[in-house]
């Protein structure tokens, strides 16, 4: 007995690889594997650059929040103090903090004092938002003690104040000049609350790489910002640095336990949880129109494979009758479509992951040709379009494309398989 040939012989490859090559009288066959090829090549890369991009804009709006943020702050209930009126200041903050930087996995436990002010130099006014902190701990803050992205020296904090490059920018001002900062509860007297206003040097020019970050903060030494915003012996809260920020909700008990009675807590995720959430969200519809993107590209294999069968209908019949079984027909049309998602998913990959490398000299291209103000970092809070390339993004990638590819090709190769070689050689 003659023995069956394994599956994916070599011989059915050889017959797909004709079909493949169609002959110029067969150029409709070719034309449409070649718009199945590219329309799948183009899917593929939209797919692609946007799960790249999607991964490098969270994980830069990630960084920024974690870099100059606080990942857990820790602020006290409201109580009456000896005057009768509500205050929420800590006033045991050191020993709070060393207690809160005792707990497993916080890195580090910074008492802050903040207040929103008005900053003013040459003629110009600006809305800033001061944390008085001290110089050990801001030296600490990564985006914010990055020296190359600032200005001026760091140890000097002690005798004047750090603003970002937003703040600077809209008063006009650069190193060694000074800024006045005109708070409107000020010096207590028999008449009332007189504003306070003080002149500081800036010593220390920041850039966080968060728009919204780097145009309205402003630091000041902590025992300075006691006395300016009438806080001497207090803080506001405690600000806590973790390990892994993306669980700190598993933190957050130990910390409030080791605060004490009246602390509670406010983390990054709950402060930036809408725009996670929004994040999330826009993640999961855009995937699912692009997925509908390789799907519509993937079903012009399918019109091609029709028009294949349908002219080789003669050759089909021929191989039946000399003995190809119907699995043997199938693999080859199988092939013949499949062989055209693969190699378009390929390319895609390629060119995906070539515009997710090489995203900024493109996108400065992009701003050129439209003449500037294509990307607006007061709108989108981040200065640059990011991009980062994951193994998993382009994975998934793949293995939607292939998947659509094999199972809209099994139905046309199917329809190969099961004709009829009487019907197929009734009118040759």
């Amino acid at each position: 007995m003659a023995q069956t040939p394994a599956p994916f012989a070599p011989f059915e490859w050889m017959i797909a690889w004709r079909y493949l090559r169609a002959r110029r009288a067969e150029g409709g066959v070719s034309v449409m594997t070649w718009i199945s090829l590219i329309g799948i090549t183009l899917a593929v890369f939209a797919l692609i650059a946007t799960l790249a991009v999607r991964s490098g804009f969270r994980a830069e709006f990630v960084d920024t929040i974690l870099g100059a943020n606080a990942h857990v702050t820790v602020y006290y209930s409201a109580e009456q103090d000896e005057f009768g009126r509500l205050t929420r200041t800590i006033a045991e903050y050191d020993a709070i903090s060393e207690a809160v930087a005792a707990v497993p996995g916080v890195t580090r436990a910074a008492p802050l004092v903040k207040g929103q002010v008005m900053a003013t130099a040459n003629g110009r006014n600006a809305g800033v938002e001061v944390f008085g902190i001290s110089q050990d701990d801001l030296a600490t803050v990564p985006r914010v003690a990055n020296p190359e992205t600032a200005q001026g020296d760091l140890s000097r904090f002690s005798e004047g104040i750090a603003l970002g490059s937003g703040v600077a920018r809209e008063l006009g001002v650069a190193l060694g000049d000074k800024v006045r900062l005109i708070s409107p509860d000020g010096v207590r007297t028999a008449f009332g609350t007189s504003p306070r206003v003080k002149a500081y040097e800036i010593v220390y020019v920041f850039t966080a790489g968060r728009y919204d970050i780097d145009r309205t903060r402003v630091y000041m030494p902590f025992d300075e910002a006691q006395l300016y915003f009438n806080r001497e012996g207090v803080a506001d809260e405690i600000e806590v640095m973790v390990t892994e920020p993306e669980r700190v909700g598993e933190i957050t008990l130990p910390i409030v336990t080791a605060a004490g009675s009246r602390a509670l807590v406010w983390t990054w995720q709950d402060a930036s949880g809408g725009f996670l959430r929004a994040l999330e969200i826009e993640d999961n519809v855009m995937f699912i129109i692009l997925s509908i993107l390789v799907l519509i590209a993937a079903m012009n294999i399918v019109s091609g494979l029709i028009m294949l069968v349908k002219n080789k209908g003669r050759d089909i019949g021929i191989l039946r009758t000399v003995g190809l079984t119907e699995g043997a027909v199938l693999r080859v049309f199988f092939i013949c479509g499949a062989f055209t998602g693969l190699i378009g998913t390929a390319a895609g990959v390629v060119f995906g992951c070539l515009f997710a490398l090489y995203i900024d000299p493109i996108f400065s291209f992009v701003n050129y040709v439209a003449g500037g103000g294509v990307w607006d970092p007061a709108v989108r809070g981040i200065y640059e379009l990011p991009a980062q390339l994951r193994l998993g993004d382009v994975l998934s990638a793949v293995a939607l494309s292939l998947g659509l590819s094999f199972i809209v090709t099994y139905f046309p190769a199917r329809r190969a398989a099961r004709m009829n070689p009487v019907e197929a050689l009734r009118y040759e």
